[in-house]
């Protein structure tokens, strides 16, 4: 943060979030507008402050200075929106553009300067621009760092080289844009810039803190960051037209490899290695195909052009997939060919492998599934990410081979594997407060009849997630089962959670009835009970067979459903 701040060119467009309603809802900008955001004024228009509008007022007194005036809601993704082109028109004239915020971008002054004949030509330069191409009014500042920079676009001012300090000194602290610290300085006696900037750096950060530093630096000229430019992205695309429309694998294969060389010239030119490909297609008919391709590694050239040449190779040749099902091929052959470079990343900013490169098992693999993937479709191959969840069923996201491995619900890592339950005895209800003690229930310590063990384990954060271990098989469609106690009645259980009996047999649908050796549970869920069309209530139950088999169990609106199965 050390050092002189560099000569910025700050261009600044006036009331922006109403411009921006205007370009993008259409709301005339020349009418009284009030832009709110917390039923307060954040930006208004011209008309409207010459009705007695202003910044920071509510609603309803902004509404009863001037009451003809429009309301527009805040929106920063429209005004985001609406300033793109303007940052493009810029960039037309200049290089180096950073976004300050919708409305306002800086550039380092010293380039347009010396190209375009001095401070004051570019900023003339700019401003004309930026009308002409958007028809969008806007004023430019020049001074030595952004911060003095954007004080003086508002008066479409040129600061010379060194006076920033001096034209800083005479603005009230107002101009920091730190309401708090405002009023702190002014009931401090401090009213001016240039006071504030007078006081030791020291006393500043010891009294104000961090971001009172801050603001002294910035009420002294001094910048706490150099600028951050946007660099225009290149234009990597490469395609091919072809007069004669292309149906055959071997003519797509030779299309193919040419045209992954010419794409991987221009990303090595630009220091860039690819690590997603869209592939796309245009036939003779106007038919547009398109598929994406993702890597863990860099695409060379020879990886560009197989995952291009199998990718044609499945539109043209219509591969037969399981059970008979065809992909529909083209109507008419391919005309036109396009790679774009969906990801890409710095060449050196892929870490390879411990031992040099990935391996040659997992590339094999990789390029298989892949090729798979371009004859059946990206979901033809999935590979599971666990998350969180209460229920087995909801830990598990499938996802498609290359895509990024999330997890549909956040949640801790992955629970520890342990033996399955294998009670001794079977366990008693205690009928009044609804909680089941399991006599020696698992070994693995875990909760339910083994909580009251004294270990002290880190609370998860899905109440009523199952305990580990975790089943070996999760059935996709839950099977319907039957509970019966020692007499043959059938077991229930209560709101309460109180078992009507210790469970004896299980009968999965229509099998034969099984002896059950022992059982740990309930385990209560009452899932979004806010949203009646997708509440769920139920109960789950950990149970060891007299063969030795694991199962778990839930009971729901008085049916029991086996969920899962334990190894």
């Amino acid at each position: 943060m050390s050092g002189a701040p560099a000569r910025t060119l700050l261009l600044w467009c006036p009331d922006w979030p109403v411009l921006a309603a205007e370009i993008v809802d259409g709301v005339p900008a020349t009418d009284p507008v009030a832009v709110l955001h917390a039923n307060r004024v954040v930006a208004c228009s011209e008309r409207a402050r010459a009705e007695g509008v202003r910044r920071g007022l509510r609603r309803r007194e902004a509404q009863g200075r001037c009451p003809q005036l429009t309301v527009v809601d805040h929106d920063p993704g429209r005004d985001a929106r609406a300033f793109e082109p303007v940052v493009a028109a810029v960039e037309e004239v200049v290089a180096g553009v950073e976004v300050i915020r919708p409305g306002a971008c800086a550039l380092a002054a010293r380039g347009p300067s010396r190209y375009l004949g001095g401070e004051e030509a570019a900023a003339e330069r700019i401003v004309e621009h930026v009308a002409q191409t958007c028809a969008v009014e806007s004023q430019v500042g020049i001074a030595d760092g952004v911060f003095a920079a954007g004080l003086a676009a508002r008066d479409g001012r040129i600061v010379p080289p060194g006076g920033t300090p001096e034209f800083l000194a005479g603005l009230p602290v107002e101009a920091l844009g730190r309401p708090t610290l405002t009023d702190l300085l002014r009931r401090l006696g401090v009213r001016t810039l240039g006071d504030f900037a007078a006081l030791p750096a020291g006393d500043v950060l010891a009294r104000f803190g961090f971001d009172g530093a801050l603001a002294h630096r910035l009420a002294a000229g001094r910048d706490h960051r150099p600028l951050a430019v946007r660099q225009p992205p290149a234009d990597l695309t490469v395609t091919a037209d072809h007069d004669e429309p292309i149906d055959r694998v071997d003519a797509a294969a030779f299309a193919a490899r040419t045209l992954a060389e010419q794409l991987h010239e221009r990303l090595a030119a630009h220091g860039l290695a690819c690590t997603r490909l869209g592939i796309e297609a245009v036939t003779a008919h106007g038919q547009e195909l398109h598929r994406v391709w993702r890597h863990d590694g860099l695409l060379t050239a020879a990886a560009i052009a197989d995952r291009v040449r199998w990718q044609l190779d499945g539109w043209l040749s219509g591969s037969n997939g399981r059970g008979g099902a065809r992909p529909a091929r083209p109507t008419a052959g391919i005309i036109r060919l396009r790679l774009v470079p969906d990801g890409v990343l710095a060449q050196a900013g892929l870490q390879p492998g411990l031992w040099g490169e990935t391996g040659e098992e997992r590339e094999r693999a990789h390029r298989a599934l892949s090729r798979v993937q371009g004859i059946l479709g990206p979901e033809a191959v999935v590979t599971a990410v666990l998350g969180g969840g209460r229920s087995p069923a909801d830990q598990v996201r499938l996802v498609p081979w290359g895509d990024e491995r999330l997890p549909a619900r956040p949640g801790p890592p992955p629970l520890p594997t342990a033996e399955p339950p294998r009670p001794t005895e079977p366990v008693a209800p205690d009928g009044e407060t609804g909680v089941v003690r399991a006599g020696a229930v698992a070994r693995s310590g875990r909760r339910g009849g083994a909580a009251r063990s004294g270990g002290a384990a880190p609370v998860p954060p899905w109440p009523g997630r199952i305990p580990p271990p975790a089943p070996a098989v999760v059935l996709p469609t839950p099977l319907p089962a039957a509970v019966h106690d020692a007499a043959g009645e059938p077991v229930v259980v209560s709101a309460r959670l109180a078992v009507s009996a210790a469970p004896a047999r299980l009968t999965v649908g229509t099998g034969r009835p099984a002896e059950i050796a022992g059982w740990v549970g309930p385990w209560p869920v009452d899932e979004r009970w806010w949203a009646p069309a997708e509440a769920r209530r139920r109960a789950r139950f950990q149970v060891c067979l007299a063969d030795g088999a694991a199962l778990l169990l839930a009971v729901e609106g008085g049916q029991w459903l086996v969920e899962a199965i334990y190894d």
